[in-house]
């Protein structure tokens, strides 16, 4: 089988993939503003002590739902920032397929969805979110080249798989249950990222099921603390904050 044929094969179950995760995205645009409408008296346990906000001169993720929903719009701009990159790279057009370049636009786009989502939504629900918003981050991707195909798809791996993590072990922090009905939707199509990266890394595998990132005694996905996170996260955001009261 000459390469055209393998490409000619996989790229059936990527355009399928494809189709599944822009209507997972759109799913999060349409519930996107929930969050919007809620507030302290509607189930944020957040103290005013606790708020977003700016903590001897270095901007707080905070604590409380607020605290957990502003880390995920940190990891959030992340992501966003990094699949930019990916599809402005001068290289992005002749080192991944047709179908590739589409399926990786489409993560792309959800990433930004995510990102405006909780910048829109923190906006309506914070007190004052003039100076509780998390500003717009600032990153830094060292010695990763944008136009090499293996590190690109390495770096996405990274960060899907993080991102999926992050999610799982930051569900048990919020007590809104609205709140962590939309980590949840979010989380699943993070995790759909995270499968559709494994396919163009090892087309025609098993590796789409993530079996590394998965606990093989509880059968469920690997989870991390904020602080696990962060610790690697801030190796790619240069903008200084804390995360005082996320364990």
């Amino acid at each position: 089988m000459n390469n055209t044929e393998k490409i000619q094969e996989v790229e059936p179950s990527f355009t399928n993939r494809r189709k599944f995760l822009k209507i997972s995205g759109l799913t999060i645009v349409g519930t996107g503003l929930l969050l919007a409408g809620c507030n302290d008296d509607e189930g944020n346990k957040s103290s005013d002590s606790q708020l977003p906000g700016i903590r001897n001169g270095v901007f707080d993720l905070g604590g409380g739902d607020f605290g957990v929903l502003t880390y995920a719009y940190a990891l959030e701009q992340l992501e966003a920032d990094f699949y930019t990159k990916v599809v402005d790279a001068s290289g992005f057009a002749t080192n991944f397929t047709a179908v590739e370049r589409q399926l990786i636009t489409d993560l792309c786009q959800h990433e930004v969805i995510h990102r405006e989502f909780f910048k829109t939504a923190l906006t309506g629900a914070l007190p004052n979110p003039t100076i509780q918003l998390l500003p717009n981050l600032a990153f830094t991707y060292g010695t990763l080249n944008f136009n090499d195909r293996s590190q690109v798809l390495a770096t996405a791996k990274a960060l899907e798989d993080t991102g999926v993590a992050a999610y799982n072990g930051a569900g048990r922090l919020i007590t809104n249950p609205d709140y962590l009905l939309l980590a949840g939707k979010i989380v699943s199509v993070e995790a759909r990222h995270a499968s559709a990266i494994r396919s163009i890394i090892n087309p025609n595998s098993k590796d789409f099921a993530g079996d590394d990132v998965v606990n093989t005694t509880t059968g469920l996905d690997v989870k991390k603390t904020p602080s696990e996170v962060l610790a690697i996260a801030k190796g790619f955001i240069t903008t200084p904050f804390t995360a005082l009261y996320l364990p």
